[in-house]
């Protein structure tokens, strides 16, 4: 048996096909609030949040014009966005309501607070700040124990109440 990866291992950016390159680069700018950090002409777009070299990559070179993978079929289920706070998951959600753009779904899983939705392509995008380790729901043997309860979108949301108060 190998040794299990580094515990300090992590996703470092998602690379999606995309059929149309300027409606997604426009979906990940105007909506999720990425920025364009270089363009490799028509065909691909590299994003970011906070000037990283990239988050998200966008391209056409296989999928220029195409169909959503068809559900019951294999492949990326969702890629998950992890924001630094309440506060973020918050902003995030205001920004969906002012684009209009419906979410999929949402829940409070004790470890974490999550919102799902879909990119123009189809894409699922999971956006989600993480609890603390301290207040990961235990069992009385001390096992994780993820849930999947309904999200107080009133206590996300009220987290913006100084901003709108100024």
């Amino acid at each position: 048996m190998s040794d299990a990866i580094h515990p300090q291992a992590g996703i470092g950016h998602v690379h999606l096909k995309v059929a149309d390159l300027e409606r997604a680069v426009k979906f990940y700018i105007e909506v999720l609030g990425f920025e364009v950090m270089q363009r490799w002409g028509g065909s691909a777009a590299f994003l970011s949040a906070g000037g990283y070299h990239h988050h998200i990559g966008l391209n056409t070179w296989e999928s220029r014009g195409g169909a959503a993978p068809a559900p019951g079929t294999t492949g990326l289920y969702h890629f998950a966005i992890l924001l630094p706070s309440r506060r973020e998951l918050a902003r995030a959600l205001k920004r969906l309501g002012e684009h209009g753009w419906p979410l999929d779904g949402a829940a409070d899983h004790g470890v974490s607070e999550a919102v799902y939705l879909r990119d123009p392509d189809g894409n699922g995008i999971e956006l989600y700040r993480d609890r603390p380790p301290e207040q990961w729901p235990r069992t009385p043997e001390g096992e994780l124990r993820m849930v999947n309860d309904a999200l107080d979108f009133e206590g996300i949301m009220s987290e913006l109440a100084d901003e709108q108060s100024r």
